[in-house]
């Protein structure tokens, strides 16, 4: 009996000392007294807390990083502690979700110093050594970020286990937050979708239940608040062999976020993507984005959970690659197929003909990347 207890005694202490990240960087920023005006350093270093808690915005530590700089000065002090706090793990519970938030933002953080530097992860998402590494070297020699969020970076470095919130507010975007933020004056996104899958997959012989729950979007302004639930699917797939094909996947879907999906779709090359269609879509004011602005986003709404859209197609692509193995239950020869097409067209150029290419490469010859009918102004690259 005294077993049991210790054991579960020392697993509530690891979990709260993994909760405890929001108050690292906190001594840093208080003991910037000397700067700017009497209390200021006090009152940032106070509000450091709240924006790595878990349901914070992940573009708030941002915002506050570069406002320690901009009201305590560029010493070297000051700088070292912003760039602490943008490098800071934002509390996660592993037991809610399975991958961290990360801002898209290419705007923030705005002061120069400040940028390039990317955050640690909670040491249980997979990745992590990578990416803690990078963030510990980012804070000696930060990493190219001219034009990039820090999600692009991190994605550039090598780490993309995670869901980018926080369109850029200068493009007329919204902020998403995966855990919605009851208080938030922007217009918010809850996008967690949940997965159940019994059995493990094997390459022959095995039987794979998977149940998915499709996402319910809750878009949040100022004035007004809507909702929208987009229809739940369940999906059972049997894997006979290696070369088995689904024929059932995620039906047609109207959402507010996510747009028009019209189905699951077989690939004509062969290719089993499991029970999701790897399609992209190409278009412009996706998610707020402002008008004359195309983005990429992925068309089946499960493939697409918790990512939105990204100027940035290799993140997109990324993301479908990810979620074909950890959501669809798609054969290897698919992912690699996947790989091989995000290794080709991840850099390519940032408009039409990429979201055809990919399309093509992954047997969707001809599929629309406009299902939504939005606005074409100024398209380039539409065939």
């Amino acid at each position: 009996m005294y077993t049991k207890a210790a054991l579960i005694s020392a697993i509530l202490a690891v979990a709260e000392a993994r909760f405890s990240q929001e108050q690292i960087p906190v001594s840093a920023v208080t003991a910037l007294s000397n700067f700017g005006n009497p209390g200021e350093a006090a009152t940032l270093g106070g509000a450091v807390p709240g924006v790595l808690l878990a349901a914070a915005d992940p573009c708030a530590k941002l915002t506050l990083a570069d406002k320690i700089v901009s009201t305590l000065g560029t010493d070297p002090s000051v700088i070292a502690a912003a760039q602490n706090l943008v490098a800071a793990e934002q509390n996660f519970n592993p037991f809610a979700v399975s991958v961290p938030n990360i801002c898209g933002d290419a705007t923030l953080p705005a002061t120069e110093e400040l940028r390039g530097i990317v955050p640690l992860v909670d040491p249980a998402v997979t990745g992590s050594d990578t990416e803690n590494a990078n963030s510990a070297s980012s804070l000696t020699s930060p990493f190219d970020a001219a034009g990039l969020s820090v999600a692009d970076v991190m994605v550039a470095q090598g780490f993309s286990n995670f869901t980018v919130n926080g369109a850029a507010a200068s493009a007329g975007g919204s902020t998403d937050t995966g855990n919605a933020d009851a208080g938030s004056s922007t217009t918010t996104t809850a996008a967690a979708a949940a997965t159940t899958t019994s059995a493990s997959k094997t390459k022959c012989g095995s039987k794979k239940t998977t149940t998915v729950t499709a996402a319910t979007s809750v878009a949040t302004d100022a004035a007004t608040s809507t909702t929208s639930t987009a229809a739940a699917a369940t999906t059972t797939a049997a894997s006979t062999d290696a070369g088995s094909s689904a024929s059932t996947g995620a039906g047609a879907v109207t959402d507010a976020v996510t747009g028009n999906f019209a189905g699951f779709q077989a690939s004509s090359l062969g290719l089993d993507f499991g029970t999701c269609t790897p399609t992209v879509k190409f278009e412009e004011s996706l998610n707020g984005r402002k008008a004359g602005e195309f983005t990429f986003q992925a068309q089946d709404p499960v493939v697409n959970k918790g990512q939105q859209e990204a100027l940035n197609p290799n993140i997109i692509f990324n993301r479908i690659c990810d979620q074909l193995v950890n959501v669809c239950n798609a054969a290897d020869d698919a992912v690699t197929a996947c790989r091989s097409a995000q290794a080709s067209l991840g850099s390519g150029a940032k408009d039409a003909s990429t979201a055809n290419a990919w399309n093509t490469a992954l047997g969707f010859d001809g599929t629309d990347i406009n299902p939504d009918n939005a606005p074409q102004t100024g398209l380039v690259g539409h065939t």
